[in-house]
C-alpha cells in the first residue's frame, strides 16, 4: 500500500533534459497509476520549471491509464513566462503512450487589492467520525475522518450527493509546495464516490467491481498557501450525474476557516461492455 515515503519518493523527479524527467509510480494494489499521483508530479514538474512561482491551478485530461509497472516521462513546454504568470503544458506518457496532459497557470505572490470568500462549513476535525486512513488501508500516513460518519464504499449507504472529508499527512511538515501537492492527490479520491452516494447498490467498493469508472478530467485551483500536514477538508458536492458521467466540484478549507483551494471533476460511470456470447460448438 502507499506511505508517506513512498509518495515522497515518487516526487522525486529524475532529469531526463532540458525540462524532461522520470518519475516512477508509487506502490499502488491495481494494475493502473491512481490518478493523484499523476497530478501531484505534473505540480512538482511545474515548480521545478519555473521555481520562482508557484502553481496557481492545472486542468488534466487523462487520456490513458498508465501501467503501474512501467516509470512515467514527464515533459514540460513553456507556451509563456512572464514576471507575474507563467503558462505551461505538462505531458505525462510512458514511451508513445499518452497518459495525461495538463495546462498549467503558475504565478508571483501579489498584494490584496479586494479580497473576499465564503464563510467556511461548521465544525472541525474533531467533530468528524475517523476512517482507516485515505487509502482504505490501515495505514496512518494519510489520516482522513468523514463528517456525519458518511461511508461511501457502502453500497446501501444512500444520502445526498455530499461529502465532507477531514484529511492530513502527519509527518509531511510545513511546506506548502508539498501541501499542494498532496492535496492534489487526495482531491482525486473521492468525487465519484460522492456521486453515487444517492443510488443503493452503487458504493465505491463497488466501482471496476459491479461497474465502471474513472476520472476524465480534474481541475485545481489553489488560492492561499497552507501546511502539508495541517488539517484541511475537502468539502465536496456532486450536482449532476447522468449519461453515463457525473461532474463533482470542492472546496478545500483549512482548520481555522481559509479556503485554500478549490476543485472540479467530470469522470465516467457507466455500465460494463455486455459480454460476447460464445460461439457456437
Amino acid at each position: 500500500m502507499p506511505d508517506l515515503a513512498g509518495f515522497l519518493a515518487a516526487m522525486e523527479l529524475e532529469p531526463e533534459g532540458e525540462r524532461a524527467w522520470r518519475a516512477a509510480n508509487m506502490d499502488n494494489p491495481g494494475p493502473v497509476v491512481f490518478g493523484g499521483q499523476i497530478l501531484a508530479q505534473t505540480l512538482v514538474a511545474a515548480h521545478l520549471s519555473v521555481p520562482d512561482q508557484t502553481v496557481k491551478s492545472l486542468h488534466t485530461v487523462f487520456a490513458r491509464a498508465a501501467a503501474v509497472e512501467r516509470p512515467l516521462d514527464i515533459a514540460v513546454e513553456a507556451m509563456s513566462t512572464g514576471r507575474s504568470f507563467s503558462s505551461l503544458t505538462v505531458t505525462i506518457s510512458q514511451g508513445d503512450r499518452l497518459c495525461a496532459r495538463s495546462l498549467v497557470l503558475t504565478e508571483r505572490d501579489a498584494e490584496d487589492l479586494i479580497r473576499h470568500a465564503p464563510e467556511p462549513p461548521e465544525g472541525g476535525p474533531e467533530a468528524a467520525t475517523a476512517t482507516a486512513g485515505g487509502d482504505g488501508g490501515a495505514t496512518s500516513w494519510w489520516e482522513t475522518r468523514t463528517v456525519d460518519g458518511v461511508d461511501i464504499s457502502d453500497p446501501e449507504a444512500v444520502g445526498p450527493p455530499r461529502l465532507g472529508v477531514w484529511m492530513r499527512f502527519p509527518g509531511a511538515g510545513p511546506d506548502p509546495r508539498r501541501g499542494q501537492a498532496l492535496a492534489a492527490y487526495a482531491s482525486d479520491g473521492f468525487l465519484i464516490g460522492t456521486a453515487l452516494r444517492p443510488h443503493p447498490g452503487f458504493g465505491q467498493s463497488l466501482a471496476h467491481v459491479e461497474f465502471n469508472t474513472t476520472v476524465l478530467t480534474h481541475t485545481l485551483s489553489f488560492h492561499e498557501p497552507f501546511g502539508a500536514d495541517e488539517w484541511v477538508l475537502l468539502d465536496q458536492e456532486a450536482p449532476y450525474a447522468g449519461r453515463g458521467r457525473s461532474y463533482g466540484r470542492a472546496h478545500v478549507w483549512t482548520a481555522d476557516g481559509r479556503l485554500v483551494a478549490s476543485f472540479v471533476q467530470d469522470a465516467m460511470i457507466r455500465a460494463f461492455p455486455p459480454t460476447p456470447p460464445n460461439p457456437p460448438a
